[in-house]
Parts: C-alpha cells; sequence; structure tokens
C-alpha cells in the first residue's frame, strides 16, 4: 500500500506508515543495548558503570541531530503541505550543511573537554579511563551519528520510512557482530564496544547521506542553498523540545549517578545503567511512533486540514494508550529475565536491578502521552510549547523529584521520583492541548 503524506489515515494506515519509525527506533535502542551487555558480562561492573558515566556528556554533544532531525522535518513537512517543494528543499539542504560544520566544531570541543567532563560527572580513579577511551573513539563518530538522527526524520519526510529501517538494521547488526567480535574474541574492552558504536553509526548517517547526495526518487534531495537564517531558526525552535529532551535527559542522568554513587556507590551506577537500557527500548516505541507520525501533522498543519489533525489525535492517544498498558505488564512480567540479561553473573545486583527496574516501570503507564503531546506541537511548529512540556517532564519534575524523594525514601525514592515527573507531564500536556485546541482547530 502506497501511503501519502496527505492522505486520510485509518488506524491500519497510521500503523502501518508509522511502523518502519516504531521498529527502526526499537532496533536503534536494542543495538545501542548490546554494547551494554557485551561490557558488563565481558568487561565487568566497572567498565559498564563507566560508560555511563561519560554518556550523558556524549549525548549531549549529538543532541543538536535530535533537534534539527525533529524541528527540521517538521519544517519542511509543513513547507511541502503549502506546495512550496523547491523551499522545502533548499532547507533540507541547508540544514544538513549547517549540521556538519556544526558537528565538526563539537567534535574538537568534546575531545578536548573529555577528561575534565568525566570527573566533574563522578568518575574516580578507576573509572576515568575508562570514560576516556570509550569517549575519544564515540566522538570521532559524532559527525555521522549527527547525521543518523536527522536522516532518521527526513526519511520520513522524503516518505521512504522503509528506508530508514533497511539503514537501522544494517547499521545495528554491524554494532553487534563487531562487539561479539571486538569484546567476546580480541577482548578490547571499552575500545571494542566504542569501535564497534562508532563504525555502525558511520554506517547509519553516511549510507543515508550518499542517498540524498546522487540522484533519487524521493522528495528530498541535498543540493544548492542559500543562507536562511528565518529557517535556521524557525527548525531549532520547532526543534527545541527534542533538544531540550537529550539535554535534559542527559544532565538528569549525571544527576541519578551522582545521588546512586553517593547512595550505593558504582553498584548503584551500573543498577542504573540496566534500567536505562532497558527502559529505552521501551520508550522507543513511543519515540518512533511520535517520529513517524509527525511529518504527516505537520503536512496538514501545513494545508490546513484541520478534520485530519483532529483525526490523527483521537488515534493517537488512542494507540499511545493501548501501549503503555501493554508495555507496562510486560516490564513487570519481565524484570528478572531483562535484569539478568546484564548481571546475572552477580546476585546481588541483579536483585536491586528487578526490585528497582519494577518500581520504575510504572512511569510506562503515562509516559508515551507526554512524548507524543510534545512531539504533537512540534509538528504543528509549535516549539515553545514543545518545549515547555519537554523541558518540565525532566528538568523540572524529574530533576526536583529525584532530589527530593531520595530524603524521604531513600534509594527507592530515585526510583519513584520518574513515575511522578511522568504523571505531572501528562497533567502538563493535557493543560496544553485543551489551550491550544481552538488555535490549531483538533477538536
Amino acid at each position: 500500500m502506497n501511503i501519502s503524506l496527505s492522505d486520510h489515515f485509518t488506524y491500519k494506515k497510521l500503523l502501518r506508515f508509522t511502523f518502519p519509525s516504531i521498529v527502526m527506533m526499537i532496533l536503534t535502542s536494542i543495538y545501542g543495548v548490546v554494547d551494554g551487555v557485551f561490557v558488563s558480562n565481558f568487561v565487568g561492573s566497572e567498565a559498564f558503570a563507566s560508560i555511563n558515566i561519560i554518556m550523558p556528556f556524549l549525548m549531549i554533544l549529538g543532541a543538536i541531530g535530535f533537534m534539527t532531525g525533529s524541528g527540521g522535518s517538521a519544517l519542511v513537512a509543513l513547507t511541502f503541505g503549502t506546495g512550496n517543494e523547491k523551499k522545502a528543499k533548499e532547507i533540507f539542504s541547508l540544514l544538513v550543511y549547517v549540521l556538519i560544520a556544526v558537528g565538526f566544531l563539537f567534535t574538537v570541543g568534546g575531545e578536548i573537554l573529555l577528561a575534565p567532563m568525566a570527573k566533574l560527572l563522578g568518575a574516580d580513579e578507576i573509572l576515568l579511563p575508562y570514560c576516556v577511551r570509550y569517549g575519544r573513539i564515540i566522538l570521532l563518530a559524532l559527525i555521522p551519528f549527527m547525521l543518523q538522527n536527522v536522516f532518521q526524520s527526513f526519511l520520513v519526510v522524503a516518505e521512504r520510512p522503509q528506508l530508514g529501517l533497511l539503514i537501522t538494521i544494517a547499521s545495528g547488526l554491524t554494532n553487534m557482530i563487531l562487539d561479539a567480535y571486538f569484546i567476546a574474541v580480541l577482548r578490547l574492552g571499552v575500545v571494542g564496544a566504542a569501535a564497534a558504536t562508532a563504525i555502525s553509526q558511520s554506517i547509519g548517517g553516511l549510507i543515508p547521506l550518499l542517498y540524498f547526495i546522487f540522484p533519487n526518487r524521493s522528495r528530498l534531495r541535498l543540493g544548492r542553498t542559500h543562507m536562511d537564517f528565518s529557517a535556521l531558526l524557525k527548525s531549532c525552535t520547532n526543534g527545541a523540545s527534542e533538544f531540550m529532551t537529550n539535554i535534559s535527559m542527559s544532565i538528569v542522568n549525571m544527576l541519578y549517578n551522582w545521588q546512586l554513587m553517593r547512595l550505593s556507590g558504582s553498584d548503584g551506577v551500573a543498577v542504573y545503567g540496566v534500567i536505562m537500557y532497558v527502559s529505552f527500548i521501551f520508550a522507543a516505541l513511543f519515540i518512533g511512533y511520535s517520529m513517524g507520525s509527525a511529518p504527516i501533522v505537520g503536512y496538514h498543519c501545513g494545508a490546513g486540514n484541520k478534520s485530519e489533525l483532529k483525526n490523527l489525535l483521537g488515534k493517537s492517544f488512542r494507540l499511545i494508550l493501548t501501549f503503555q498498558i501493554i508495555l507496562t505488564i510486560a516490564a513487570e512480567a519481565g524484570a528478572p529475565f531483562l535484569a539478568g540479561i546484564f548481571v546475572r553473573y552477580n546476585t546481588h545486583l541483579l536483585d536491586m536491578t528487578v526490585h528497582a527496574f519494577r518500581s520504575y516501570s510504572i512511569s510506562f503507564l503515562f509516559m508515551g502521552f507526554s512524548i507524543y503531546a510534545s512531539s504533537f506541537f512540534t509538528a504543528l511548529n509549535d516549539g515553545g510549547v514543545s518545549a515547555a512540556i519537554s523541558f518540565c517532564r525532566t528538568m523540572i519534575f524529574e530533576t526536583g523529584a529525584v532530589i527530593i524523594l531520595p530524603f524521604f525514601l531513600g534509594v527507592s525514592g530515585i526510583w519513584y521520583s520518574i513515575i511522578a515527573a511522568e504523571f505531572m507531564a501528562v497533567c502538563l500536556s493535557l493543560f496544553f492541548l485543551i489551550r491550544k485546541a481552538k488555535k490549531y482547530g483538533y477538536t
């Protein structure tokens, strides 16, 4: 079934169109988990903890890719909706070129700041060498990592989500195979894990770059452009929520690690690392659906089709609710198995992880609504509201909870903080959806 952005979307058509993005995000998260599994089982909990300590810094540097992808794709989709295809292609080209230039500067700066940041984030004399070895190699692939994040969104706008899925599969399989070879066979430790990730990210970023450079049958192709500061600003504003989400999550992860090092030591950081890896797989379903449906929303917003916006919002919320219930049940039931993949070799760590994950997984009952609401407003090119939801969800609600609750509940307060944050984020999302309903006409 050939599906276009301009179509009327039934449940079946909506799921078919978003399916590649959902699978792509789930596979991306699973492939990312492979690093943790191999490092934890073949190198040890200290190396595993060190990756979790330095990862937030690396994600902050790569966050601009998420911002450009989500914000820029929303603007390009809206521009397509108005019928101005030439301008849409020029904006697309400009965003990619600017991102490559910024990525180069971030790579150089990241290499310089890597060791000081690792110390600042809590790495002691044992964990610091692991952090530096892993980070230096990952930074070499920072530009492809940014491009990978950008093209995941733009391939949907180009009506080629299946190609994005195939590229993700190729990238992920490369990561898995090289992880097994570098870590389990050659025993290269965190260096092997970093090299496998860097190579896979290069595949994920450079293959779509070549696709858009050469003639293709999609709606987008890289070509001549001109500096358009208003388009850059609009893309950054649109994508501010995704940028804020990644920055905020990284900062919150730093705070989690700091609290856990204080209350439980490196074992606590290792437990949190397992939870983050597994929870990202679950959250990937919400992120993938939001990413896949956003260009549809953007197109119909640009075309002024309010009835279709109402249709998309209603169907999406019903689907999200279903996903949330299923994932929460799966997380509660599968906690021992999922934790065992990482720390089966240590009974104490396994028990800690199962208890923590079962507490944490209640948050899946609320998580999808706020993720989709933020993405929905990004697609409407209302970056201010989208950013407000994302910023409050992480930087205010979750940060506040993870600081306050441990004073009353100890380590358990850390795991319950995400539940409180997600519930408050849902309330805020509903507030904005009701407040903006008349303006965008989706009710």
